[in-house]
């Protein structure tokens, strides 16, 4: 049976990280963070989405599949910071449907997208963290990273729209959705662990005996 793994996702600044690290560190698991670092376009995309948002997003879908595929050759249970699912059927469609992405561009993008993920096998879990528009605002400026600090409110409400459209019809894994708008995985160790309950429950014969 390959290694188990799961993949933490939600909008921008719910905490998937911060989750991705803690579980990383509880469960010995291998973390696999966001690579927005790497993508050469996003402080471009920032400034300009209607320039840029196909380089980005085709950026980010290369390196979200090397990931994805890395993990997958690993030999040991991982945890995956977003995913390509959430790229395609979130962010880009998002701009798309926001004038952003041309229907060329989309369709192109499309292509890729289906053609990239028919070949990774799924998570084993999905964990989603729901959070409201303010929360992530108020979460993004804390984190202070400058080309984020632009994003309008508009912006986060139309990916958390999309957000609940996608985790409600995904069927390639199960799925775990968790309220975050309250939890503080870092101040308050009851809510992290009371997280790690559910998401062993939901893995059920996955995890290795001791977790």
């Amino acid at each position: 049976m390959a290694a188990c793994f799961i993949v933490v996702a939600g909008n921008i600044g719910v905490g998937k990280s911060t989750l991705t690290a803690l579980l990383a560190q509880r469960l010995g698991w291998t973390p696999f963070y966001e690579p927005n670092a790497d993508n050469p376009y996003l402080a471009d995309f920032y400034r300009d989405m209607r320039r840029w948002s196909f380089h980005a997003q085709v950026s980010f879908l290369s390196q979200r599949v090397a990931q994805h595929k890395a993990l997958l050759e690993r030999d040991a249970p991982a945890v995956l910071d977003r995913s390509v699912y959430e790229d395609a059927e979130v962010f880009a469609r998002n701009l798309y449907q926001r004038g952003a992405l041309s229907g060329r561009d989309w369709e192109t993008y499309q292509g890729l997208y289906r053609t990239m993920s028919s070949l990774l096998r799924p998570p084993d879990l999905i964990v989603y963290l729901r959070a409201s528009v303010p929360t992530l605002m108020r979460r993004i400026v804390q984190r202070g990273r400058d080309y984020e600090r632009d994003i309008a409110p508009d912006y986060l409400i139309s990916l958390n729209v999309l957000y609940e459209r996608w985790i409600g019809r995904f069927r390639a894994s199960a799925t775990l959705t968790i309220d975050a708008d309250a939890l503080d995985f870092v101040s308050r160790p009851d809510d992290l662990d009371a997280v790690i309950g559910q998401i062993t429950r939901a893995l059920a014969g996955c995890l290795p005996r001791g977790h």
